[in-house]
């Protein structure tokens, strides 16, 4: 029962941190961006550029376009996942909506590139390390990545430089660079909140529930796990799984570990580069999550 009552208050927590960090966001964004012209990365970023040409409200776009794009990294990173990002990008739309009626904080453009790129961080951050996502573009980034053989960080960096050379045509170049610059502070605030943000990552589970786990990791993640013999000093034969997957699926990827074996031991690491292709027998993979041989 405490268990149970546990992951619930563990649950309940990540909700709520969450809405917090979408909060934090649409008051960066609201607050400092918008109303000294510069723009965020992604889906938001997009929905700047066309709020200004159109009129229609950034809260209203920015939930258009963020939901057909989670839905599409649903179907790779598991229903838990798509769960949680509506519901932040819900509260975004929303906070969007309620700090669009406040003044600017401040007109300095460097204070606004500063304190709009960490309040961006902070907020994101928040978000990530709770298992959401306020931004379709890193959903769609860890498909088509998984599809091409190609670094997800790179998909996103060349999307958000394409905003900003569009950036750049209609606010002007120096708008364009200091949105760049909101950018990179963003990105390493994150990178502080939630380890290695566009880093491959790889876990190591020591468990007693191999089969269970790998099993539960190709069913949500569609990832295969390599499985290592090992022997502790006290708790003698013991199974090591191995697997590489990205920050986005950290959290699933936990969240089966507490499912299955509570008492697993799991280390995750930064992957600064991945050689190879994970060829992966479909036919074979079906075989054994029916539990033939």
């Amino acid at each position: 029962m405490k268990t149970k009552e546990n992951k619930k208050g563990k649950e309940l927590l990540s909700y709520i941190l969450m809405a917090i960090g979408a909060l934090i966001l649409g008051y960066a964004v609201e607050c400092f961006l918008m109303p000294n012209a510069m723009l965020d990365s992604g889906v938001t970023g997009i929905s700047m550029i066309i709020s200004k040409v159109t009129n229609i409200p950034v809260s209203l776009l920015t939930i258009i376009i963020n939901i057909p794009l989670v839905y599409i990294g649903y179907k790779s990173i598991g229903k838990n996942f798509l769960k949680k990002s509506i519901y932040v990008m819900i509260i975004y739309s929303l906070s969007l909506y309620y700090f669009s009626h406040f003044e600017s904080v401040t007109n300095n453009i460097l204070l606004v590139a500063v304190y709009g790129g960490l309040l961006l961080g902070i907020g994101s951050g928040i978000i990530v390390r709770n298992g959401g996502c306020t931004d379709g573009i890193g959903s769609l980034s860890t498909v088509l990545s998984k599809k091409y053989m190609i670094s997800s960080s790179k998909i996103t960096l060349f999307i958000n430089i394409i905003i900003f050379l569009i950036a750049g045509a209609m606010f002007g170049v120096e708008r364009a660079l200091l949105s760049l610059l909101i950018y990179y502070i963003n990105y390493r605030v994150i990178d502080f909140v939630v380890t290695g943000l566009d880093q491959g990552k790889a876990a190591l589970i020591i468990t007693d529930n191999d089969g269970e786990i790998t099993k539960e990791i190709y069913k949500r993640l569609g990832r295969t796990t390599t499985k290592i013999k090992g022997e502790g000093l006290i708790s003698g034969d013991k199974s090591v799984l191995y697997c590489v997957l990205t920050r986005l699926e950290i959290p699933e990827l936990k969240k089966i570990a507490e499912e299955i074996d509570d008492k697993a031991f799991i280390t995750i690491t930064d992957v600064s580069e991945i050689i190879g292709n994970n060829v992966k027998s479909k036919s074979k993979m079906k075989k054994i999550l029916k539990g033939d041989k």
